[in-house]
């Protein structure tokens, strides 16, 4: 086995690597849009791109059972997944920025966008089963907040980096410095040997192998007690608010009336600086507080912060002028809890893997959280143009107060 600092430093840049076209598409694409007059039911459409990252369950069992042993069963799916993303990088490139109002650049604009969203699906489910099954209890804790942190720094690049650097590069130079960091990265998983014991859990996993006549048996498994019961409820309602929220708040900064270049910097790139230092800070935390008072804590104060932007979207509204620095702040302060938040629950979500089926049961937690933020993020502009940011921003922090009952219920139980 590894020694501990390189499992991290591996984690890390696994997750770096996938955080950058993420980035892009969840941070830089929405800004892009609306900047073109996009409505905000457009912008929700757009995202039907994430729908691999929620249906991803379906291939996960094939990547817990299938891999090739000499090369090293996860690695053998991440290597050539990130060199797939670098491809399509590349291939990115070749499409002018100024000719997406024609409908043929547009498509192969989608396509391309979706084909990067499978394979880093793909990715993502074989680095978080070699995650499982790589880290012990005592360091799960910090294998997630370097998974954090390394997602961050991904949207760092890939979101706030990608806005400021249009201004002054053109689209095809900005995408292959995106592929050239992406092959970077891929340099630490290429000089990693996947231990020898992965060996025997392949074997049991195929004993035991994941078939669709077996569903029903394998979500047994959240019914065997009442908090595991209680804990699928958590995962249910986790994203609802920041599924509703998403598409909104990058918008109602372009209408309050920031620039590219700031909200690149100030708002992508500070936030994601935030979220860095969120994420250290939930990892410090947990060695201190329980993971179950962590999650409720921070979803507390998650929904203080949904709380300033409804105050944000009742100032622009009102047609009240608000300070730049006053939004930044309320962006970074969002940023850094939720960070905090999702350091929390992928540890929890590794603590509920087991190791025999790590990438399909971590894969199958994250994809129905997942699935709920993305089917909510394609209604929610809908329901943002017919309510209007401040009432709709309200109706959603009233809905994430609602949202706090199943984890104190789930929290119960643990005692």
């Amino acid at each position: 086995m590894p020694r501990t600092p390189n499992i991290y430093i591996l984690l890390f840049s696994l997750y770096w690597a996938q955080g950058l076209p993420v980035g892009f598409m969840t941070h830089a694409l929405p800004v892009i849009l609306r900047a073109q007059g996009v409505s905000l039911a457009q912008i929700g459409g757009f995202g039907l791109l994430m729908l691999p990252w929620s249906i991803k369950i379906f291939w996960a069992p094939l990547v817990d059972r299938f891999g090739y042993s000499a090369f090293g069963h996860y690695r053998s799916w991440i290597v050539p997944a990130q060199l797939l993303s670098v491809v399509v990088l590349i291939g990115l490139s070749f499409l002018p920025i100024q000719a997406l109002n024609q409908p043929a650049y547009l498509l192969a604009f989608f396509v391309a966008l979706l084909s990067m969203n499978l394979v880093g699906a793909t990715q993502d489910i074989a680095t978080d089963g070699l995650a499982v099954n790589m880290l012990k209890n005592e360091q799960q804790h910090w294998g997630n907040t370097f998974q954090v942190i390394g997602s961050r720094l991904g949207f760092i690049v890939g979101g706030g980096a990608i806005l400021w650097a249009l201004d002054w590069l053109d689209w095809q130079i900005t995408f292959l410095v995106l592929a050239g960091l992406v092959l970077l990265n891929t340099l630490p998983v290429l000089c990693f040997k996947e231990p020898v014991r992965f060996k025997h859990i392949q074997q049991t996993t195929d004993k035991e192998a994941f078939s669709w006549s077996k569903v029903k048996s394998y979500l047994s498994y959240f019914y065997q007690s009442p908090s595991l019961a209680l804990w699928l409820a958590v995962l249910i309602t986790f994203k609802i608010a920041d599924g509703l929220a998403g598409p909104l708040l990058k918008p109602l900064m372009v209408d309050l009336g920031l620039t590219f270049s700031q909200i690149g910097i100030y708002v992508t790139m500070l936030g994601a600086l935030a979220a860095l230092m969120g994420a250290g800070l939930a990892g410090l935390s947990l060695k201190y507080i329980s993971r179950a008072n962590a999650l409720l804590g921070f979803s507390v104060l998650k929904i203080f912060s949904l709380a300033a932007y409804t105050w944000l979207a009742f100032q622009y509204e009102a047609q009240q002028p608000v300070k730049p620095w006053l939004i930044y702040l309320i962006n970074a302060a969002e940023d850094m809890i939720s960070a905090m938040l999702l350091v929390v629950m992928l540890t929890l979500v590794m603590q509920y893997s087991r190791k025999h089926l790590a990438g399909t049961d971590f894969t199958f937690q994250v994809a129905l959280m997942a699935t709920v933020s993305g089917g909510l993020y394609s209604l929610s502009g809908i329901l943002g143009d017919f309510l209007g940011y401040a009432d709709y921003l309200l109706l959603i922090s009233l809905i994430a107060v609602i949202c706090l009952f199943p984890i104190v219920r789930w929290k119960s139980t643990l005692q």
